[in-house]
């Protein structure tokens, strides 16, 4: 195997798993993956498994010369992009205890979906062997589900959380912002601007009437159908109305045009 002489060498692997479409925040996982490990790997593939919508699976964009190019420029040290044949070589079932957390948010509006990540997160792992495994806030439920993952399997792999990259003008890096139409992006920004309203009156209200006022910026705005605009305990993902606890996020998800996004921010 390619990583046998890594091992051998007692250096210390990073993955950064991805579905392509790369961009400036995948980038920046390499980054610290650098820092963190003394090889880093990258894996590039799209998992069929999590698509709760087949028709989302068959427009998932897939520039591959692209991401090569961008992850060789990053100085990425190993790039693994499997086909789904080595992935899936067959029929398998798979269902593991994610906990209550499962069912809430993403996992209301995509039944199914945190089962499939951890089903492919589980054999990238087991591929690879990492040390590290570093994956974006942006995905904050993702993230929360694959260290409940590697806890029920008692994985020894550290989960590193790094921080969400943003255009300049706030709207959350994502690969499906290529999706996005003119308007679609101008409007795409109030996710972020009912964030940063929860930011900046977090002293001055309650949890309810910031989500209240949150999600009413985000109603108003055209062509934006809201999903959820909740703010919770960012390790069990219930609804928290205590503003003094400790692990407060407040989580968004809307339709902007035909495309789904998704942001979040941490509060506490």
């Amino acid at each position: 195997m390619l990583l046998e002489p890594v091992n051998a060498a007692n250096q210390k692997i990073a993955l950064v798993p991805t579905m392509g479409a790369l961009h400036p925040g995948h980038v920046s996982l390499i980054k610290v993956a650098q820092d963190i490990a003394d090889f880093v790997v990258c894996s590039v593939f799209v998992n069929p498994t999590q698509f709760t919508d087949p028709k989302d699976l068959e427009k998932y964009p897939r520039p591959v010369e692209h991401d090569i190019k961008m992850l060789e420029e990053a100085g990425c040290d190993l790039v693994f992009m499997p086909s789904v044949k080595e992935m899936y070589p067959q029929e398998e079932q798979w269902h593991i205890d994610l906990g209550a957390a499962e069912f809430v948010l993403e996992g209301a509006y995509r039944k199914g979906h945190y089962q499939g990540v951890t089903q492919i997160v589980k054999k990238l792992f087991d591929a690879v062997r990492p040390h590290k495994a570093l994956f974006g806030q942006k995905d904050y439920q993702q993230v929360l589900m694959i260290q409940n993952m590697v806890n029920y399997f008692n994985l020894p792999i550290e989960i590193v959380t790094c921080p969400i990259i943003r255009e300049q003008d706030g709207l959350a890096m994502s690969s499906r912002n290529i999706h996005l139409s003119e308007s679609d992006r101008v409007h795409a920004l109030v996710l972020n601007q009912a964030l940063e309203y929860v930011k900046a009156h977090f002293e001055d209200e309650s949890i309810q009437s910031l989500e209240e006022h949150a999600s009413a910026l985000i109603a108003a705005t055209p062509g934006v159908e809201l999903d959820y605009f909740s703010i919770v305990d960012g390790t069990t993902l219930q609804k928290q109305d205590d503003k003094k606890a400790k692990n407060l996020v407040a989580l968004v998800a809307a339709k902007v045009g035909h495309t789904r996004l998704i942001d979040n921010m941490l509060l506490s």
